[in-house]
């Protein structure tokens, strides 16, 4: 699912605050449905939750029903809208929805999620079934945007991909934009700096340069880096100019090619707000095509620091 943290943040939080708990889950889908397979929910004994299975529509029920749950202390399916005895309830695309909602009797598994998705590992749960067998959930850490550059473009992108829960890192020689990012910023002070960029498997990094001086040595270092897509702004001619400019400092013609420029799904965007979007949106859908293919297993790249982690 998109971002689980808030999850198991919430899980954890509330078995802090001495709560019993509930995970659901959601294990299979009929119809359309706006949530897929693994996406969860997460309820408190007082009634509150964090994430939503729907529209709207059944979060109310799902939360009763986990308390009943939580109260006869075993894990339970139970299917909304077509085919489900709960005949009040049923969703407008006139489908069904099956979740396994399973009763925590402690904080421990959601902290040990918590801490490898903060960590930006991948963490593999399998949770019992009714009568046997397990279900399998594998969650990868979020995405995240590294924004390298200065301008408007800077901090559109760093308001929307922000917006959307993405984690970010602004790198720009900008003081303003940097305050203005808060803790998630690094300030670069002269062209050769090469500040840590903690680039991993599920980062982009955007570069959104005016002045290519400063691009140079961080593109080459990220370039060398495990980040699932590097692109950056300017028309045709200029990244003509910047992969000679990375040839002549000894980058591979691989790497080099790896680039995506001009970037973004909207030819030609110009107003920084528009060219945000058009890159979020071009960054969001090749994040979800590698994770598609690691869950797949079909032409995927697998990280290193994978967990384990079941519940019995």
């Amino acid at each position: 699912m998109h971002n689980a943290k808030p999850i198991f943040a919430f899980l954890t939080a509330a078995a802090g605050a001495a709560l019993p708990t509930a995970l659901v889950t959601v294990i299979a889908v009929t119809g359309a449905s706006t949530r897929n397979p693994g996406s969860h929910m997460a309820v408190a004994g007082d009634r509150s939750f964090a994430g939503s299975l729907s529209g709207g529509c059944i979060e109310a029920a799902v939360v009763s029903a986990a308390l009943e749950a939580i109260a006869d202390g075993q894990p339970r399916i139970v299917r909304f809208g077509a085919g489900s005895p709960i005949i009040d309830i049923r969703l407008p695309c006139g489908g069904s929805i099956d979740l396994l909602i399973t009763p925590l009797a402690d904080g421990g598994l959601a902290a040990a999620m918590l801490a490898k998705l903060t960590a930006r590992q991948p963490a593999h749960l399998t949770l019992p079934m009714p009568g046997g067998g397990g279900f399998a959930v594998t969650h990868r850490p979020n995405l995240r945007l590294a924004i390298i550059g200065h301008g408007a473009s800077v901090r559109a992108l760093h308001a929307q991909a922000s917006a959307y829960g993405a984690d970010t890192l602004v790198v720009t020689p900008d003081a303003a934009i940097c305050a203005d990012a808060g803790g998630d910023a690094i300030l670069l002070r002269s062209t050769g700096d090469r500040p840590d960029l903690a680039i991993d498997a599920w980062t982009a990094a955007i570069f959104l340069f005016h002045d290519h001086d400063w691009e140079g040595p961080l593109l080459a270092q990220v370039l060398a880096a495990p980040g699932f897509f590097t692109g950056a702004m300017g028309s045709r001619a200029t990244h003509a100019a910047r992969c000679a400019a990375l040839a002549a400092r000894g980058v591979g013609a691989e790497a080099i090619a790896g680039i995506v420029a001009p970037i973004g799904l909207i030819p030609s965007s110009r107003d920084p707000e528009t060219l945000a979007l058009s890159i979020l949106a071009q960054v969001v859908d090749r994040y979800h095509r590698l994770i598609a293919a690691d869950m797949s297993g079909a032409n995927a790249y697998t990280p290193p620091g994978w967990s384990v982690m079941t519940l019995r």
